[in-house]
């Protein structure tokens, strides 16, 4: 007789344990009122890190959520002879892969016996500038517009790209319509509806100029919470990755050549500069951080070098430029911000691949707080530290 494959999906597993539709049928599962968190951190190498835990009955406020702690040995934090790491909750939103009452909730890591923030744990400093009277006054707005690359699952090459050599140059991908274009279209579309359902501020997405290479922006938000939700909006996209068999690079230069980078281009104001007349305020900004680019360069994530090279819609990493709808610049201040006075800039420097908390808040601290940065180490054409720097593993927040 003929055989019927139109159930085969039922019963096909990956290679790699993966089977949806029978997943599927346990998550519908009843809970017994019990809610499964996902505790979520930043690892020794800045990378995210999770696991689950049951609590008793549905989350109100993050009060609900107790604090944890995990193995520091095994991420590359702690030693074996004090290997735990505390783990405070400080954000949660709803789980997109558990549906229900379920959990994500991004936390920060402390040494456990002293109770102090981690080297890699950048949020608490942020957090201490989010919270100075002069910065909270100012209700700064972040839109982090974050570059990511998709590659297949065993990492080698990016969607699109054929195993041995290019495909066609760049020019028709941005924005892109058709299979043989839009690549990796269904993976964006799937992060953009999980992180609505999670009730995340994303606020859009779009095909990069390389193939492969896709954008989703997050914000505005106010604050430490530009980062919380930028954190979230990874993990998200990462574990949705893991659904079509591909892995997401945040490299800032994920193919050498004549070829984009990937970047976290970071929108901003303040109360001044949204307020008539704001555009003062705007020029004070950026003039403020031309002063200190270096160090600015020193947070704005690893390899950097590689991607501002002066080319592809890039400023050269040594020099710091701005115009208005320049993106060729360090800072584009958009044309609208330019005709009504008012507005915003956007800061092109920071890669995909840095910390959202350093690169807001040294944004913060520049601009609002007068900061004064230590120049040590820090030498005119080697702030923008390469992964090879002895200063860059791990970058720390500058204060």
């Amino acid at each position: 007789p003929d055989l019927d494959f139109s159930n085969m999906s039922i019963y096909y597993t990956t290679a790699k344990g993966k089977n949806n539709l029978i997943l599927n049928t346990y998550l519908g599962l009843n809970q017994n009122g019990k809610v499964q968190v996902e505790y979520i951190w930043i690892g020794g190498n800045g990378e995210l890190r999770s696991k689950t835990r049951t609590l008793p009955r549905v989350v109100n406020s993050l009060k609900d959520i107790s604090a944890w702690n995990y193995d520091g040995s095994s991420t590359d934090q702690a030693t074996g002879d004090n290997s735990e790491v505390y783990l405070v909750p400080v954000k949660f939103v709803k789980d997109p892969f558990r549906g229900g009452d379920n959990l994500l909730c991004m936390c920060e890591t402390l040494n456990a016996k002293t109770m102090q923030p981690l080297l890699t744990n950048h949020r608490r400093a942020a957090s201490k500038i989010f919270e100075s009277k002069a910065v909270k006054e100012e209700e700064t707005w972040y839109g982090i517009e974050q570059e990511y690359t998709l590659f297949g699952a065993y990492n080698k090459t990016p969607l699109g790209f054929p195993q041995n050599g290019f495909p066609a140059p760049q020019g028709p991908y941005y924005c892109s319509v058709g299979s043989n274009l839009a690549i990796g279209r269904q993976i964006a579309e799937a992060h953009y509806r999980a992180c609505l359902y999670a009730g995340l501020d994303i606020s859009g997405i779009n095909a990069e100029v390389m193939p492969g290479q896709w954008e989703f922006q997050v914000g505005p938000c106010i604050g430490i919470d530009s980062g919380d939700q930028l954190w979230l909006a990874r993990y998200i996209l990462q574990r949705v990755a893991e659904d079509f068999n591909a892995t997401v690079s945040y490299e800032p230069k994920p193919v050498s050549g004549d070829w984009n980078g990937a970047g976290a281009h970071t929108n901003y104001s303040t109360k001044s500069m949204r307020a008539d007349g704001g555009y003062t305020a705007i020029i004070d900004a950026i003039q403020k951080m031309e002063k200190m680019h270096a160090e600015h360069m020193c947070v704005y994530g690893l390899d950097n070098k590689k991607r501002l090279t002066g080319k592809h819609e890039t400023a050269n990493w040594q020099t710091f430029k701005y115009g208005v709808a320049d993106r060729g610049a360090s800072i584009r201040i958009p044309r609208q911000s330019e005709l009504e006075k008012k507005g915003y800039f956007e800061d092109r420097r920071p890669a995909a691949n840095c910390d959202p908390y350093q690169v807001t808040s040294i944004i913060a601290k520049t601009t609002l707080l007068d900061a004064i940065y230590p120049t040590e180490n820090i030498e005119s054409g080697d702030a923008a530290l390469d992964s090879d720097d002895e200063a860059s593993v791990p970058l720390q927040s500058v204060e």
